[in-house]
């Protein structure tokens, strides 16, 4: 009874509704918000507090900005069932307003995400350039954890470490129930979050984290990516044993990365902690982290080489090694 009346409390108010079914579209920053409601922010703010205090939403920090998404499943769900049957009696006179306010908040962060790629994107394309194709590699990838066979069985829980602009989560977010990237990077997290959007992936959540404290909880998760991210770790065997916390038995790890080189100027130049892994490096950190060594692929064809390294958690696997 208690749960009930303060759902029904925080929802007395046509603004928090309004707030409510904005949400349902897409997460949103307090300011977003407020452009889309046209308030104040410590007007919209207050209300923000009151359906996060009933469970109906949730605040995310990421630097200086503050995201909010709905809530609990247990709780919201019957919300949103009821509200929906009572839209169809009388359809809600906000929605079409607020909706293409919604869709100006889109294409803001839209252009704002392309400015940041544009000024940014000289450092990606100088590495790019060093190695194999990122088709050929996401095409490898998408082969090895078994998901270029678009009829195969979906994962649930899918977690993309260091997801940078949420390309991980495009390529393979569509064969999980629920998808999730996490990342150190503000700025990062809000180019993913336009790409997504823009893209209409909706089964996909968003994360300021470090990689070396996850965001679930033990064996939540049925598969992890760790995607050139692993040569900026100053501790790569504990971002290793971190991912395979959260992996459920028989879940399996991903990493896409270099093979020893001697590019030093990618320490200075583009702050690479390590200068690419040795096959027995990352068996010796897997066995660290309870792990089954499953697979290696090899992607040569530039200065640089690519590695694949597929773990499974306490599963027998044997171990495959074959050059791509």
């Amino acid at each position: 009874m208690t749960i009930a009346l303060d759902i029904f409390r925080a929802l007395a108010d046509a603004t928090r509704l309004r707030i409510l079914a904005l949400l349902r579209s897409m997460e949103l920053s307090v300011g977003e918000l407020a452009q889309v409601l046209g308030q104040s922010q410590p007007r919209v703010s207050r209300h923000v507090k009151i359906l996060c205090d009933a469970g109906l939403a949730e605040r995310r920090k990421e630097g200086s900005w503050v995201f909010v998404g709905v809530g609990s499943a247990a709780k919201v769900a019957p919300v949103v069932a009821a509200l929906d049957a009572w839209h169809a009696i009388e359809p809600d006179h906000w929605a079409v307003a607020d909706a293409a306010r919604l869709a100006a908040v889109r294409a803001d962060r839209a252009s704002s995400a392309a400015g940041w790629f544009e000024a940014n994107a000289g450092q990606w394309d100088a590495i790019r350039s060093l190695h194999i194709a990122e088709e050929q590699v996401e095409a490898a990838m998408l082969e090895v954890l078994g998901f270029d066979d678009e009829n195969g069985p979906p994962i649930g829980q899918l977690i993309d470490i260091g997801t940078g602009t949420g390309r991980m989560l495009e390529l393979f977010g569509a064969r999980a129930k629920q998808s999730l990237g996490i990342d150190r990077s503000s700025e990062m997290l809000r180019l993913a979050r336009a790409k997504l959007s823009e893209r209409g992936i909706a089964n996909a959540d968003l994360r300021q984290a470090d990689l070396y404290a996850l965001p679930l909880g033990d064996g939540e998760a049925d598969a992890a990516i760790i995607h050139h991210v692993l040569h900026f770790a100053q501790q790569p065997g504990a971002a290793i044993a971190e991912a395979a916390r959260v992996l459920s038995p028989g879940g399996r790890l991903l990493i896409a990365d270099f093979a020893p080189h001697d590019r030093e100027e990618l320490r200075a130049r583009d702050a690479h902690t390590r200068l690419g892994f040795s096959d027995e490096q990352i068996a010796a950190w897997f066995a660290a982290a309870g792990l089954m060594p499953a697979r290696t692929e090899t992607l040569e064809g530039g200065e640089l080489t690519v590695k694949l390294w597929l773990a499974r958690k306490g599963a027998e696997q044997l171990h495959e090694v074959k050059a791509a």
